[in-house]
């Protein structure tokens, strides 16, 4: 039997690729690629991968790394739009980044910022930075994630995208094996239409979807 997608729910996803360590499956409706069930790691074993990340908000490359999302975001934003960085990981950095530039801030992190309230709030945009590649059911999350936001908000992800079938067999991104959800552009286009928002792509590996206003 075919997986069913775990961002669109449909059950058309042949087999894509295998690798020496997983199958991956392409989403005939919304062009996901993502990795079965069977291959996810625990939770214990996502922790251990994510502990050994070094990223600090003292890291000037990793400063200029997030500053693809963070520049163009800004640029769209009234003055102290509130945010949240959902998925901030064990070092923030993009959270600062916004205060610094003088909107409030709320983090997130399933691991090293668990306090769940923070998702019963709204938000005048919402960030996830190498985030949506990890996650095991998007379609649900991203759609709790957009309800979050106001009329005008702004959802902004950053994401490596994947290509066809022949550079996807050559691409470093699947070697991590807490990677297990793969987005195209196609993707981000299907996510949008089904979020009724609107998307742009302003920089690499960004994408930017805009809730209309009323």
């Amino acid at each position: 039997m075919m997986p069913t997608c775990p961002l669109c729910a449909a059950e058309d996803a042949p087999h894509f690729h295998r690798d020496a360590r997983r199958d991956y499956h392409r989403c005939r409706r919304c062009d996901l690629v993502f990795v079965p069930p069977a291959f996810r790691l625990s939770a214990a074993e996502e922790r251990a991968v994510y502990d050994q990340h070094q990223n600090s908000p003292h890291d000037p490359g990793y400063r200029r790394f997030l500053s693809r999302l963070h520049a163009p975001l800004c640029e769209r934003l009234a003055p102290r739009a509130r945010g949240l960085d959902f998925g901030a990981g064990p070092g923030p950095t993009l959270s600062v980044m916004f205060e610094e530039a003088g909107h409030p801030m709320a983090i997130y992190d399933p691991f090293y910022a668990p306090d769940a309230s923070v998702l019963d709030a709204t938000y005048d945009f919402i960030t996830a930075s190498e985030v949506v590649e990890h996650l095991f059911a998007p379609g649900e999350t991203l759609a709790r994630l957009a309800a979050m936001l106001p009329p005008g908000g702004w959802l902004g992800l950053m994401t490596k995208r994947a290509g066809d079938r022949e550079a996807f067999a050559r691409w470093h991104y699947i070697l991590d094996p807490t990677h297990v959800a793969f987005f195209s552009e196609a993707t981000f286009r299907w996510l949008a239409e089904s979020l009724d928002m609107s998307v742009e792509f302003p920089a690499a590996d960004v994408a930017l979807l805009h809730k209309p206003a009323r």
